[in-house]
């Protein structure tokens, strides 16, 4: 998958595993390579728990291995791939007391970076930690930026026991923060930070997060800025709705064209499942979008007032969730290929097998079929390389053997036997992201302060791009508007407006935000431009009267200077209710981060590898106030 026209596949029978690197056309038994380890009988494959339709495995290399496994008698750590195990740390702390500890030299030695923890978590270069100031009292969340060495609380409302916090998304610009609300409500809101993973505003209400923990927040990677989530309204009704700059801004997603709203709707809108539906069974795969496939989105939805249960359809977007196109009736599986020059779909049935391929060179707007065998088989899944640039699909199902025993099958389509001609200069068109029918056009295509035009193929012209497709992109400033800016901490959107309004409860919280004697310059504009926008000269929002109570006392962060030289355990979790661990394994270079956490908690232990980023803010010393 990096250019070299080989990829790597996996494929695994009863206790054997097979290994490809020429898209299926043969395959050779590794078992031995990996002492038969993470053969499963269970349909044959052996996935982690990031992202179930990928098998992760080490390399023999200098570089170390590490699996954690959690058993009665205490913690257990091996290097050599599972071969053997040694003890290294026996169970003594509960949730609340935990403590997470930092080693930057592969176990050698250890330091405590924080005390009283109930969980923590890695995204974007910040690392977080929900903290239980007192034992039994409400969590806290904490930030460290610079990679354990020190913390500051982050600006949330606190969580019970009966409440969790989750990162949905993040990077070295802002993070995206659900906070759940008091009780079995399964709904919380969404928060934005700054570029600290300090300061929080609100985004969004009545974000949908079910009971069994997952989330239908969605990141649109073809396109920068978009996200795509669900929300529970009052009524009980879920319902889609699409940001495109960040979180500043929610909307509906626009009805497509070519699909008619069902007679009884009153609100008729596109509504896209997620991971919610697809835990649920009501689909067979979540919303698929490729950075190398500019504007490209599939996703299974249905038109009306509201989410339905009912068999769902499939619908494309090109322009990366503006409009959308009803392409496909039913449930399928599907691949973007060739840099989104081609996309394959499967239909996916439980009861019935399968035989043929749809492939599309249009975005969607029409299919052709593709008969692959003579025996038909029961599908289980589509896998192709994870960059989109091959022209190879591989196909893996199971067809019942003479003795009624299942026999695993896997086809590889290579669609350059289909899709013959190479694509030239006039078979590609300038794009304008983000282009808005309902802007005005001095500002149309403007987001995060400037515009991006792209080369992207037409969608009449059949042909390939290639290997060797680059992504082509022009970048111009704009002038900053108001949607260059979202609430600020302590301020919330209106709805259907821009201004940003006092929260009522808001004069009466104190700003605890002090460390180490150092006041954080908190603006009071009520506004603060979206982190990672570049507009230049436009509008400032006006300037609200200064209602923060800039109070400064002790350091309460949960960080501790002490070293320790004891062995400990590594963990990760995701700041939720049930702070699940996760079994992992992971390959180690030298230098890299490696935090821990000792703890007695149900469950398996798993191991966080992280490479963190130092952000800078600036400070006002208390004393000079």
């Amino acid at each position: 998958g990096d250019g070299t026209g080989v990829t790597v596949s996996d494929f695994f029978t009863d206790l054997l595993s097979f290994h490809s690197e020429d898209y299926g056309k043969s395959f050779h038994d590794v078992s031995h390579a990996i002492n038969n380890t993470f053969i499963k009988r269970d349909f044959g494959i052996s996935a982690g728990p990031g992202n179930p339709q990928q098998v992760n495995k080490c390399a023999k290399s200098e570089a170390m291995a590490l699996s954690l496994r959690k058993s009665q008698d205490g913690l257990w750590l091996s290097e050599d791939f599972g071969n053997s195990w040694s003890k290294v740390h026996e169970g003594v702390h509960t949730r609340g007391e935990l403590i997470l500890r930092r080693t930057q030299d592969v176990g050698k030695s250890f330091t405590t970076i924080a005390k009283n923890i109930f969980s923590f978590g890695y995204i974007g270069g910040f690392l977080f930690t929900s903290v239980m100031e007192k034992l039994g009292s409400p969590r806290v969340i904490y930030v460290s930026s610079d990679q354990g060495d020190h913390f500051r609380k982050a600006q949330l409302p606190s969580a019970t026991t009966e409440q969790f916090y989750s990162v949905l998304d993040g990077d070295e610009d802002m993070i995206f923060m659900h906070v759940d609300n008091p009780g079995d409500t399964y709904f919380g809101t969404i928060y934005t930070s700054d570029d600290r993973g300090i300061l929080y505003s609100k985004s969004l209400e009545r974000h949908l997060f079910g009971g069994e923990g997952k989330s239908d927040f969605t990141n649109v990677t073809s396109l920068r800025g978009v996200y795509l989530t669900n929300i529970l309204e009052e009524d009980g009704r879920i319902r889609s709705v699409i940001t495109f700059d960040r979180g500043g801004r929610w909307r509906f997603l626009k009805k497509p064209e070519n699909v008619n709203c069902p007679e009884t709707s009153n609100k008729c809108n596109l509504h896209i499942h997620g991971e919610h539906s697809h835990f649920s069974g009501i689909t067979p795969m979540l919303p698929l979008s490729e950075p190398t496939a500019i504007g490209l989105v599939i996703a299974h939805g249905s038109v009306g007032d509201s989410i339905s249960a009912a068999r769902p359809d499939v619908y494309v977007s090109g322009d990366g969730g503006y409009t959308w196109w009803g392409t496909l009736r039913g449930p399928h599986h599907y691949s973007i290929l060739d840099s989104g020059g081609l996309i394959v779909a499967v239909e996916a049935h439980r009861d019935r097998q399968i035989s043929s391929i749809k492939f599309s060179t249009d975005e969607g707007q029409c299919w052709k079929v593709f008969n692959f065998t003579d025996h038909p088989i029961f599908l289980a899944g589509l896998a192709s390389e994870p960059d989109t640039k091959t022209m190879n699909i591989s196909i893996f199902g199971y067809r019942p053997d003479d003795d009624d025993q299942p026999m695993w099958v896997a086809v590889t389509i290579d669609f350059e036997h289909l899709l013959t001609k190479e694509c030239g200069e006039e078979d590609y068109v300038q794009w304008l992201a983000h282009t808005d029918y309902d802007s005005a056009p001095e500002t149309d295509g403007c987001l995060l302060g400037y515009k991006e035009t792209f080369r992207r193929l037409k969608k009449l012209s059949a042909c390939r791009n290639g290997r060797g497709y680059v992504v082509s992109r022009q970048q111009r400033p704009c002038p900053c508007t108001r949607e260059d800016y979202m609430c600020e901490f302590g301020f919330y959107r209106h709805e259907n407006t821009s201004e940003c309004i006092l929260q009522p409860n808001f004069l009466n919280q104190t700003q605890d935000i002090c460390l180490n004697g150092e006041l954080e310059d908190l603006q009071n504009t009520g506004y603060r431009k979206i982190p990672g926008d570049k507009c230049e000269g436009g509008v400032r929002p006006p300037k609200q009267e200064d209602v923060f109570k800039k109070l400064c006392g002790e350091d309460t962060s949960p960080t501790s200077s002490n070293s320790d030289t004891k062995r400990s355990v590594s963990g990760h979790s995701l700041l939720n209710r049930s702070d699940q661990f996760y079994l992992l394994s992971s390959c180690l270079q030298p230098g890299m981060l490696v935090l821990i956490v000792v703890c007695t908690c149900v469950g398996v232990i798993g191991l966080v590898i992280t490479a963190a980023l130092i952000i800078t803010s600036k400070r006002i010393n208390c004393r000079q106030r």
